[in-house]
C-alpha cells in the first residue's frame, strides 16, 4: 500500500477571502494528512498479524475517529473528512454515525459521483443489517471490474453476489462473480483470488459441487504450492459480511488443504451459529465423516494455518 503524500503546500493560504470562506482549511487538510498515513499503517499491522487480538487496531480507530469527528466540526462539507469519518466510525462499531456521514456524500455530490468507496461501505453495512434490498440498490453503484492492488473492487463484488444470494437471486449472484473474472487471469492478485474463491464458494452453497472444485482448481494450478497459505492471505483484506460467512470461507478453505479435522471443526462452529447456509455445513462434516478415519484426525496442512473465531466460464444452473 502506497503511504499517503504530504499535503502540497496551500498556494492561496493567506488569501483573504479563502479564509474567510474556509478559515480551517490547513488545520482540515493536515487531520486528513495524518488520518490516512495512520490508516495505511494500521491495514498494514492488521494484514501482517502483528495485532492478532485486534485491540491495537481498535485503539488506533477510537482515536482516528475524535480526531476526524472534530474536523468534521469545523468543515461538515468535506468530502475526505467525511469519508475517513465513516471510516473510523465503521471500524469501531459506531454504525450509525458511519452512515450518516456516508449518506451525506452521497447527499452532497450523489451516488454516483460519490465512488466505489462510500457507495460500497454503505451497502456493506446495509448488508451486515440484513436490509438486502438497500444493500443491493448501493453494492450495484459500487459495481466494477475489479483492479490489481485495490481490494474495494473484489470486496463489492463479494458482497453484492452474497446480498443477492440471500435475496434469492442465486444465479445473479454467481453471475457478478463469473462475469467479472476475465476469460484467463495472467497472474493471480490478491483481489481475482478473492472472487474466485468466493465463485467457489456460491456455487458450493447451490450444491454445484463439480463447479465449485473447478474454481479450486484454477487457484491451485495458478498459485502452485503455496496456493492455500495465499488464498488465506488474500481473504484476510475481506471484510465479511454477515461475519459469520469468514467461517464458511475458512472451513472451505481448510478441507480444499485437506485439514479435515479442522474442516470439520470449522462447519460445526458455521451449523452452530444458523448461517444461513447451515444445511450445507452440515452435508460437508457428513462428507468428511464418510471419509478414511486416518484422514479425518486433526491435521494442519502446510500451506495454511487452521483459524477458529485457467479460464473462467459463465455457469447457470438449469432445472
Amino acid at each position: 500500500m502506497r503511504a499517503p503524500q504530504a499535503p502540497p503546500v496551500d498556494p492561496d493560504r493567506g488569501n483573504f477571502w479563502r479564509e474567510l470562506a474556509e478559515p480551517h482549511k490547513d488545520e482540515v487538510t493536515l487531520i486528513v494528512f495524518k488520518a490516512r498515513q495512520a490508516m495505511a499503517q494500521g491495514d498494514v499491522t492488521m494484514l501482517a498479524d502483528y495485532d492478532p487480538t485486534g485491540e491495537g487496531r481498535q485503539k488506533l480507530y477510537r482515536e482516528l475517529f475524535g480526531m476526524l469527528r472534530y474536523a468534521r466540526r469545523l468543515a461538515p462539507d468535506n468530502l475526505e473528512v467525511l469519508k475517513l469519518y465513516a471510516q473510523s466510525a465503521d471500524a469501531i462499531g459506531k454504525t450509525r454515525q458511519a452512515m450518516d456521514a456516508l449518506h451525506a456524500v452521497v447527499d452532497l455530490v450523489g451516488a454516483e459521483k460519490a465512488g466505489p468507496e462510500v457507495t460500497g461501505r454503505l451497502g456493506e453495512i446495509y448488508l451486515r443489517l440484513g436490509l438486502l434490498d438497500e444493500a443491493v440498490r448501493y453494492l450495484r453503484e459500487a459495481q466494477g471490474p475489479i483492479l490489481a492492488g485495490q481490494p474495494i473492487t473484489a470486496s463489492n463484488l463479494v458482497h453484492l453476489s452474497t446480498a443477492l444470494a440471500m435475496r434469492g437471486q442465486t444465479s445473479d449472484a454467481i453471475d457478478v462473480l463469473a462475469e467479472a473474472l476475465p476469460t484467463s487471469v495472467p497472474y493471480y492478485a490478491n483481489e481475482y483470488q478473492v472472487v474466485t474463491f468466493a465463485l467457489a464458494v456460491a456455487y458450493d452453497r447451490d450444491d454445484q459441487r463439480s463447479l465449485a472444485v473447478e474454481q479450486l482448481d484454477h487457484l491451485r494450478s495458478g498459485l502452485q504450492e503455496t496456493w492455500g497459505q495465499s488464498v488465506h492471505t488474500a481473504l484476510a483484506a475481506l471484510r465479511f459480511a454477515p461475519a459469520e460467512d469468514q467461517q464458511y470461507y475458512q472451513a472451505l478453505l481448510l478441507e480444499a488443504t485437506d485439514s479435515y479435522g479442522d474442516a470439520r471443526a470449522g462447519w460445526a462452529l458455521y451449523a452452530a451459529a444458523r448461517g444461513a447456509y447451515a444445511q450445507r455445513a452440515l452435508d460437508h462434516i457428513a462428507a468428511i465423516d464418510t471419509r478414511p478415519k486416518a484422514s479425518t484426525s486433526a491435521l494442519v496442512s502446510p500451506t495454511i494455518a487452521p483459524m477458529y473465531p485457467p479460464s473462467i466460464r459463465r455457469h447457470r444452473r438449469h432445472p
